[in-house]
């Protein structure tokens, strides 16, 4: 690919390629924006295929961040990491703290997490390097497991949809169909369970869909069925891609409101669901309570502040919603236009300072 050509279309501001041989580290951290603040955004361990498929998977990964960090109302921007391998295989002490040592190169303008492939123990090494690491060991400060607070920040947007859809933001009575039922989507059954909703779930895992049942007293479908029940909202919490030309016209409820990522297989999806008037809570919207709850790692995790924040995802779902009928526009894109705004308006005020320190300079030396 032309990655030049890539970077300036996109506005992408810094790649770094990072190689160990004695550890067989090969790495790719990728800076999008940092208009916002330190580019936050995991750390990816995959078999990929080529080195080209790395990079874009890199690329792509960081603009995502930066826009889920600036809809969260972050003052960071968005980044990541893909490092070339098997996670279950070639995993070693000395590849990460050699990858700890190139974070700790960028003096704070990227700052690594947990992702697909990686734990909090491979976590704990890269902080053995540098500090600029979030969701290491509970003893060295951090969060601990993420899932609760993003199960969390999940409950209070679906509530935000559903006041759009239904005119209340109560699930008490409401039938909510859970697509996946692993830590985080339990976690959000709790809280729908404790509100009075009625669940129907499904989930490859037949144990913890039995776990849900004897729970919550929730009703089991097999996985082709979830999308066809009678709901009122339907929360998306497993596999990527699922509202697409297969699921669209099988899908009853008024809101589609889940923790999965990339959850619309293409923009038009988006698009149709907008026109079917189904509210769609954009998914890293939505799914922000775990980058909200690490990012307060750096200030010195605090749990009761850290929840406060995730209590917002409320509002940005609201503010989404809002922009989406303001501009008469699918509430995907008005997510984005919910970030790039934010952005926007502090590229400005960054230009004006710098405007308003240049006059003083150049009068002083008058």
């Amino acid at each position: 690919m032309e990655i030049f050509k890539y970077m300036e279309k996109y506005d992408y501001e810094q790649m770094v390629i990072c190689q160990d041989k004695q550890s067989g580290l090969k790495a790719i951290i990728c800076i999008h924006d940092t208009t916002l603040g330190p580019a936050l955004g995991g750390t990816r361990m995959w078999t990929y295929e080529t080195e080209d498929a790395a990079i874009e998977d890199a690329l792509r990964l960081a603009k995502g961040m930066t826009y889920k960090n600036a809809a969260a109302g972050l003052n960071l921007g968005g980044g990541k990491t893909v490092i070339i391998g098997d996670p279950k295989k070639d995993k070693n002490e000395e590849m990460f703290r050699a990858f700890g040592r190139y974070i700790q190169g960028l003096n704070g303008r990227y700052i690594t997490a947990e992702d697909v492939g990686t734990t909090v123990e491979d976590m704990d090494l890269i902080y053995q390097e540098t500090p600029f690491v979030t969701g290491v060991s509970p003893a060295f400060g951090s969060s601990g497991n993420p899932s609760p607070v993003t199960a969390y920040g999940v409950y209070r947007g679906m509530k935000a949809a559903a006041k759009e859809a239904f005119g209340t933001d109560s699930l008490e009575g409401k039938v909510i169909a859970v697509q996946g039922v692993g830590h985080v989507a339990y976690t959000l059954c709790k809280h729908l369970h404790e509100e009075g909703a009625s669940l129907i779930v499904t989930d490859i895992n037949k144990e913890a869909v039995q776990r849900a049942v004897e729970d919550f007293g929730a009703k089991a479908v097999e996985i082709d069925e979830i999308y066809s029940v009678d709901c009122d909202i339907f929360a998306p919490c497993a596999l990527g891609a699922i509202i697409n030309d297969d699921t669209l016209s099988q899908i009853k409820a008024k809101v589609v409101a889940g923790a999965a990522n990339n959850q619309l297989k293409e923009s038009r999806h988006g698009d149709a669901l907008h026109e079917m008037g189904i509210v769609y809570a954009p998914d890293y919207v939505i799914n922000a309570g775990g980058v909200i709850n690490v990012a307060d790692e750096l200030n010195g995790y605090n749990r009761e502040r850290a929840l406060k924040k995730v209590e917002t995802i409320y509002d940005n779902i609201a503010s989404v919603i809002e922009i989406s009928k303001r501009d008469s526009i699918p509430t995907y894109l008005a997510a984005n236009r919910l970030a790039e705004e934010r952005i926007e308006r502090m590229r400005k005020s960054r230009s004006q300072f710098l405007l308003n320190e240049r006059h003083i300079l150049s009068s002083r030396t008058r």
